[in-house]
């Protein structure tokens, strides 16, 4: 009998692994539910048949070319969450709307995972037992919630939610993306000037220079530009090679737990970034963990799948020592007041909730607060890299025809001399 692997939550929200011996992954993911789990991914070991058959099934799709990139983009997973949920709610059975949704769908690769979803509710598997099986597409957050919803009967509701989690998720997603376009487009305009004055306009003012000054020494500065520049252009390939290399060296690094730690602190403590990065965390940790618990989710489950959504490492060690104190039977706002990385704020109006007994609501209300937060940081970091970005391109220009003029004063010195 083949042998499945699997990773699960049990019910104080730990994370567990092992492995069961089912037919198909329908039984192992009963098996690991009868076992008082959470599966949250189950995946057939490798080895003897069933190893080789998962292994030909495998090179038979990658021979079709349909497990390469993406299966589904962000914005297209919302809006099949949010049509789901719409058709749920017009009464129409699950299985009825999945194969409404199969139906007008477009991208073929998603397509092909409705069917697959749709057979397993058709064999009596629930929906979010069919969603286990593409972790690609669905992560914990989503399978959970459904899990939530299907366990409470309200599974339109939960879709819904889920629906409106996604969308201001990629609003806020977005609005810190615009803000990186305009430095990223600054910064490049500046590479591009400097490698151009560099490669083209600097040799032509050295030959001008070896032929009027006679050998004389030049200034320090045009001697640095000059080195500079010779080496651009007599090693092209290296100078290309350093860059790519200094590229994937920092992208190595940063998966480093020191390169990370070090990334992540310096994000969160840097002027106005960090102000910026530590409201876009808190929005996302107070939606996402509202969201579960207003979803039926319990507490150390949701607080362990929050910290694995946060993209910062101090957050997620903050949820992790938050978790074990929950665990151990401390409200929610105490282990949060500990924390540094949580505002007062925050922990003040989650004592609120806790003591009202609306700790969802207000912890999305937290969350609207901080989107709203967002936005004032990020037009106030804009504000601020213009600025700071014409200056440093007037400096490196500015220093570069320094350098070039020098010699120049030298040349009409003698010539007037």
């Amino acid at each position: 009998m083949p042998k499945f692997k699997y990773t699960a939550i049990d019910q104080n929200g730990k994370q567990k692994t092992g492995s069961v011996d089912a037919a198909n992954q329908d039984e192992a993911s009963s098996k690991v539910s009868a076992m008082g789990l959470m599966p949250t991914n189950i995946a057939e070991s490798s080895g003897g048949a069933a190893g080789k058959s998962k292994k030909a099934s495998k090179a038979k799709a990658k021979s079709g070319g349909m497990n390469f990139g993406k299966v589904i983009k962000p914005e297209e997973l919302t809006t099949f969450t949010r049509q789901l949920a719409t058709l749920l709610q017009a009464g129409l059975p699950l299985l009825r709307a999945i194969e409404v949704m199969i139906r007008q769908e477009r991208n073929l690769r998603f397509k092909a995972s409705l069917e697959q979803i749709a057979d397993q509710v058709k064999s009596g598997n629930t929906f979010s037992d069919g969603l286990l099986q593409h972790p690609k597409i669905f992560d914990r957050l989503y399978i959970n919630m459904i899990k939530a919803g299907e366990a409470g009967g309200v599974l339109d509701v939960v879709l819904s939610r889920l629906a409106g989690f996604m969308e201001k998720a990629q609003r806020t997603k977005k609005k810190v993306q615009s803000a990186m376009v305009y430095p990223i487009v600054v910064v490049g305009v500046a590479v591009s000037i400097v490698v151009l004055l560099m490669v083209v306009v600097v040799p032509k003012f050295q030959t001008i220079f070896d032929d009027m000054l006679d050998g004389a020494a030049l200034p320090g500065p045009t001697l640095l530009v000059v080195g500079i520049s010779n080496f651009l252009r007599d090693n092209i390939i290296i100078s290309m090679g350093l860059m790519v290399t200094l590229f994937f060296a920092a992208k190595f690094a940063l998966k480093t737990d020191l390169g990370s730690k070090c990334f992540n602190w310096s994000a969160i403590n840097l002027p106005k970034v960090g102000d910026l990065v530590s409201k876009v965390n808190i929005a996302r940790i107070t939606r996402t963990f509202g969201t579960l618990l207003s979803s039926g989710v319990p507490i150390l489950q949701a607080i362990t799948i929050t910290k694995d959504i946060t993209g910062n490492i101090f957050y997620t060690n903050a949820l992790t020592r938050i978790h074990d104190s929950v665990r151990d039977g401390e409200s929610l706002s105490a282990p949060m007041g500990r924390e540094k990385v949580f505002p007062d704020m925050v922990t003040s109006m989650v004592d609120v909730g806790e003591e009202t007994g609306e700790l969802s609501e207000m912890l999305n209300r937290i969350a609207d607060n901080y989107d709203e937060d967002v936005d004032n940081a990020v037009a106030g970091i804009t504000s601020i890299i213009e600025p700071v970005m014409i200056v440093f391109l007037a400096v490196v220009v500015g220093f570069i025809v320094i350098a070039l003029f020098l010699p120049i004063v030298e040349i009409i010195k003698q010539l007037t001399g």
